[in-house]
């Protein structure tokens, strides 16, 4: 199990996490899936960490699961230790459920096909290069999108197209990706991460407590709530951020004409 195959780092309040195993393509293995499993609960239970970045080493983001491996029968035994432990770490990893509470921006370069789209839907902001691939190609493998694809991809981009996606296992251009609304962004090939940075700094120039409650909103509250039990929910959620130190500061430092100082309070 490589620990060198995920790499972490802090810079301020951002946590990037980038995908390293640039001679496979970046497809997963124990030690890629064990980093980010740690990644995410860091993000999660470090205060000062705001906001994170999923990105992969080298010219692709992630070839989903390693085939290779699959079909050869390898077993990583450090690995299936680790799952004891924690039997759902690999879900966990992909951002299948819990989720940090903190926004994620996904930057992508080249394939993010199979388990790079499905890592994909579990994250917030996407920004894809202008040559990205996109597909959840599980079927063409005669395998099965587990990591929650056949659920998110029908509730984040019309049906049809997610149906298209998962049935016909092809490969989707950036161009097309944008349009479904699969990503959000479109930027010239090797700008991707530089651009999840700028929108990394707008997000931590803002009140942390302000975006907490609306990752809150984000995380929870989906289109299964009826309306008015998804206002309430925003009373409940949005409602307290008004008491906070934050909400005193803003408000301040715009009649005073300089920028705020949030303390996450």
């Amino acid at each position: 199990m490589n620990p060198e195959h995920c790499l972490v780092e802090r810079d301020g309040h951002v946590l990037t996490v980038t995908l390293n195993r640039p001679e496979a393509k970046n497809a997963l293995s124990g030690g890629m899936m064990a980093g980010m499993y740690r990644a995410w609960r860091m993000l999660d239970e470090d205060p000062e960490l705001r906001v994170g970045i999923l990105t992969g080493h080298g010219d692709v983001f992630c070839a989903g699961a390693d085939l290779k491996a699959m079909g050869g029968g390898e077993r990583d035994d450090e690995f299936q230790a680790l799952m004891a432990e924690v039997p759902d770490l690999h879900w966990q990893a992909l951002l299948r459920h819990n989720r940090p509470g903190k926004p994620i921006i996904a930057a992508v370069e080249g394939f993010a096909v199979a388990g790079g789209t499905e890592i994909l839907q579990g994250t917030d902001i996407r920004v894809a290069a202008e040559d990205a691939v996109f597909g959840v190609t599980e079927a063409r493998r005669g395998l099965f999108p587990l990591g929650g694809s056949s659920v998110r991809l029908r509730r984040q981009i019309p049906y049809t197209f997610a149906a298209e996606i998962l049935l016909t296992a092809r490969h989707v251009t950036a161009q097309e990706a944008l349009s479904f609304g699969l990503i959000g962004r479109v930027v010239p090939r090797g700008q991707t991460l530089a651009e999840a940075r700028k929108i990394a700094a707008e997000i931590c120039e803002n009140g942390p407590v302000s975006i907490r409650a609306l990752m809150r909103m984000l995380r929870e509250v989906d289109e299964s709530y009826s309306e008015a039990d998804a206002l309430a929910k925003e009373l409940e959620y949005g409602g307290p951020v008004f008491a906070s130190k934050d909400a005193r500061e803003g408000p301040r430092a715009f009649a005073e004409k300089r920028k705020p100082v949030y303390i996450g309070e």
